[in-house]
């Protein structure tokens, strides 16, 4: 049996994208993940200890906490989670059941790994297509979100965008494999 055929290095051009690509998603999920806490902490500080001492001086306060913080932290929610999907694919730290892992020669490996990011890409992309169709559902109804009465359809296309994110980056995988970085180690 013959070696595989190596595969050709990724362009550097690629490699730096990539690489400014997963720190623009990780710090739009820091963004994200801060925000949801400092509004939903500034919200219930607001309601139960703010609230409270200002009723005690007589007065009238209403609810206190900050207009539509819960809706808002969904939105951010959404953004965050699905800029999730991009930076678990460019770690490579997806949980990956060992189903028909062996069933194979070990040979082949690296070819199998090429196919099933290609696999793994375009199934990707299928995901995608079925969450824009959500996503324009959600703009040509004019669906909005109660209290802030904003449009929900803008923070729904994170969804379509992490998935098409993590489709690019599995093509890109499949095409220069030195470019999908090592598994971490997990300690079970």
């Amino acid at each position: 049996m013959s070696p595989p055929l190596p595969s050709p290095p990724p362009p550097l051009a690629v490699k730096r994208l990539l690489e400014r690509w997963h720190a623009t998603e990780r710090w739009l999920a820091f963004v994200a993940f801060v925000l949801i806490a400092s509004l939903l902490i500034l919200d219930v500080a607001g309601r139960e200890v703010l609230g409270p001492v200002l009723r005690a001086f007589g007065a009238s306060t209403g609810t206190t906490g900050i207009p539509g913080a819960q809706q808002i932290a969904i939105f951010s929610l959404v953004v965050g989670a699905f800029c999730g999907i991009g930076i678990v694919t460019a770690t490579n730290s997806a949980l990956v059941p060992r189903v028909a892992f062996g069933w194979v020669p070990s040979a082949w490996s690296p070819a199998m790994n090429r196919v099933a990011d290609a696999i793994t890409g375009a199934l990707m992309l299928v995901v995608a297509w079925y969450a824009a169709q959500f996503v324009m559902s959600s703009a040509s109804t004019s669906m909005r979100a109660p209290v802030l009465s904003w449009e929900v359809w803008p923070f729904q296309l994170a969804i379509p965008a992490g998935f098409v994110s993590a489709a690019l980056r599995c093509f890109l995988f499949s095409v220069w494999p030195g470019l999908k970085p090592l598994p971490p180690d997990f300690h079970e």
